[in-house]
């Protein structure tokens, strides 16, 4: 059976009217025995979460197809159509992208750790002489991205700026993208003028090295939920360097999620933390920081989905759609519950 939908579409603010051919969207007048499952409210492109490590919640936990299932499904229940995976215990099996009951997934493989810099045992450690053909691998193996740890403890040494610069160039050179974890001012720097396609966290970045983001396409995915969630306990906690170091990282970061926003840096809504299915919360932070409402649930929807190379809710884009019976840029609470899911022309809810 044929589906259609119509409402006004967001960001555009525009009604119009598909017809699910498929797996796509087609634009006009839909076929006389379509079936309308969304008529009228507010219609936006499937929400997305930059940066989730769906597969295993703890690092004492095997990856698992079992929770990778369970947490995919978390995210589609909540809107959540597209994930971006930065870093993983394990590559992404096959057979996400084959089940069409799941969310469409962008993968950067493994992460990819340099002696001392990462949970030991998790992820993919190799030398720092290895970095780059290791890097091209995961971005080969996976969705054209990868993920490097360009930072870890605070009082030690990021990895080398050259390193780093020469994992960019390979990745780069094979049509591939690199996200850098970074949480110290070195690492973030380094990141920055190495020219990585998206800087996860960016603690302790210097606001000085913002236009230079914008002018390169540098991402920021500051994931303010994950450490908003945890800042009253480390202020309560007892004075130390690590204590004092992080809590200046943290009073930064909404003043630099701001500062990046306005200079024209992409930011991207990424949750970094379990339950799956909360990218809400990220919304609501990204508005805290300073972002309108249509620019934070940009974030979490049309932006990020261009950002990594989708469209819109136009002809012929994919049957992702999530529609709500308010406009979710004005009723933010809205968000938690979508009248209709649509994934893969396929209706969810």
């Amino acid at each position: 059976m044929v589906l259609q939908v119509r409402g006004v579409v967001l960001p555009e603010r525009e009604e119009r009217s598909f017809w699910i051919d498929g797996e796509r969207l087609r634009a006009g007048a839909a076929p006389d025995d379509a079936d309308l499952v969304v008529d009228g409210g507010w219609l936006l492109p499937g929400m997305v979460d930059a940066h989730t490590h769906p597969g295993t919640e703890d690092i004492e936990d095997p990856f698992s197809d079992a929770t990778l299932r369970r947490h995919l499904t978390d995210h589609r229940d909540a809107g959540v159509l597209l994930v971006r995976t930065p870093g993983s215990a394990a590559r992404i099996p096959d057979w996400v992208d084959e089940d069409p009951e799941m969310p469409h997934v962008r993968s950067a493989g493994r992460w990819l750790a340099t002696p001392g810099r990462f949970f030991p045992g998790f992820g993919r450690h190799v030398s720092e002489a290895d970095l780059v053909r290791a890097a091209v691998e995961e971005a080969t193996a996976s969705s054209g991205w990868c993920k490097v740890i360009a930072d870890w403890r605070h009082d030690e040494p990021a990895l080398p700026l050259e390193v780093l610069t020469a994992v960019v160039q390979a990745v780069h050179a094979m049509g591939g993208r690199v996200a850098a974890h970074c949480q110290t001012s070195e690492g973030s720097r380094n990141a920055v003028l190495a020219g990585v396609d998206s800087l996860e966290h960016g603690m302790h970045l210097d606001p000085s090295l913002i236009d230079r983001m914008a002018s390169q396409g540098t991402a920021f995915v500051p994931t303010l939920s994950v450490f908003g969630s945890g800042a009253d306990r480390r202020r309560a906690a007892e004075p130390s360097a690590r204590r004092d170091w992080w809590l200046a990282g943290w009073d930064a970061m909404l003043p630099n999620v701001r500062a990046a926003h306005e200079a024209g840096v992409t930011i991207l809504a990424g949750t970094d933390s379990f339950p799956c299915g909360t990218v809400t919360s990220e919304i609501e932070w990204l508005i805290r920081a300073g972002l309108s409402p249509d620019a934070a649930l940009g974030a979490a929807s049309w932006s990020a989905r261009a950002y990594l190379g989708l469209p819109g809710l136009v002809d012929g884009a994919p049957a992702d759609v999530v529609a709500y019976d308010t406009d979710p840029t004005l009723d933010a609470s809205a968000l938690a519950q979508p009248r209709r899911i649509i994934l893969r022309g396929r209706v969810i809810v």
